[in-house]
């Protein structure tokens, strides 16, 4: 055989074998071009899903339960509250008094109310009385001017400062409040809100406290009650301070969410009974725009 058929079969061999060589090159490089483009479209598509979540969670669901009164305590109470529990591992009065004592002032009530309720309008809602309906009950508290006072319900203290911050002087505020854990946090708001001396928290059931009050407080009489507690205990809580004698001729009792999530059986009572004469405040759930009311209940005796 000849030299140049063997040059001739090398070079095709060569030729050959460099094209399998680019080949694999080449699909080498288009696997890593395909994995590239695949990372950028699933940081894309959770990018993508982020921001459509954020938008979701931050301004369209806010804005469409601003308007449902169902929507709203569902949305607030039964999804972000949870899930945030979850995330933070702490609870919504943990958090509301964590907000306080980072922002608010020392000593200074009205700056822990506009604290809180910053905090419920811009970061997480919370059942306060709140800053509309608030203005309703500084109203009635200012005219009353009692000189006895209970609370039904004292949550995480707000509507507790914002009761005690106006009454004259000598007045102690009684506020009842059954979950330890809301009641420990209510404590501290009210220490930090410098009120500790006019209100009296008293951790328990309203049913088995109420007719306590003359044994624990040598309480006769109270001449402003504000209810906002547990919505089914309304009616028999008041037909209780009733039976204890614990409301005079003249006694103001002042109920919240009457209307959103509701009391019919208590205000079908106050406004049918010959013992009372009652006003009702139109107003909204707190910090949304659903319809909701304080009632103003004068006892005749």
């Amino acid at each position: 055989m000849s030299v140049k058929p063997l040059k001739t079969f090398y070079m095709v061999v060569k030729v050959c074998g460099d094209a399998l060589a680019g080949r694999e090159h080449l699909c080498s490089s288009v696997m890593e071009i395909a994995d590239g483009s695949m990372l950028l479209s699933f940081l894309a598509l959770c990018c993508g899903g982020a921001a459509v979540l954020y938008v979701l969670y931050s301004w369209l669901i806010p804005a469409a339960v601003q308007y449902n009164a169902w929507l709203a305590l569902l949305w607030h109470d039964a999804i972000v509250e949870r899930a945030l529990n979850i995330l933070t591992r702490s609870t919504r009065p943990q958090r509301l008094l964590r907000a306080v004592q980072k922002k608010a002032i020392k000593g200074d009530p009205q700056s822990v109310i506009s604290t809180i309720d910053y905090f419920c309008r811009h970061s997480e809602w919370a059942m306060n009385v709140g800053d509309e309906k608030g203005a309703i009950l500084d109203s009635v508290v200012c005219e009353v001017s009692p000189s006895t006072a209970l609370e039904l319900g004292t949550y995480c203290g707000y509507s507790t400062v914002r009761i005690a911050r106006l009454l004259p002087p000598g007045t102690k505020l009684i506020t009842l409040e059954f979950n330890p854990d809301y009641a420990a946090v209510a404590r501290q708001i009210i220490e930090y809100s410098g009120l500790q001396d006019k209100i009296c928290l008293v951790e328990g059931a309203s049913g088995d406290l109420i007719p306590k009050m003359q044994e624990l407080f040598g309480i006769k009489t109270f001449d402003f009650v504000f209810l906002d507690h547990w919505k089914d205990r309304y009616l028999p809580d008041t037909k209780l301070l009733e039976e204890c004698q614990l409301l005079r001729k003249g006694s103001i009792l002042l109920a919240d969410n009457v209307i959103c999530p509701g009391t019919p059986d208590y205000l079908e009572y106050v406004r049918n009974s010959p013992r009372y004469e009652s006003k009702y405040f139109k107003s909204h759930l707190e910090y949304t725009k659903v319809e909701d009311g304080l009632e103003k209940s004068v006892f005749l005796g």
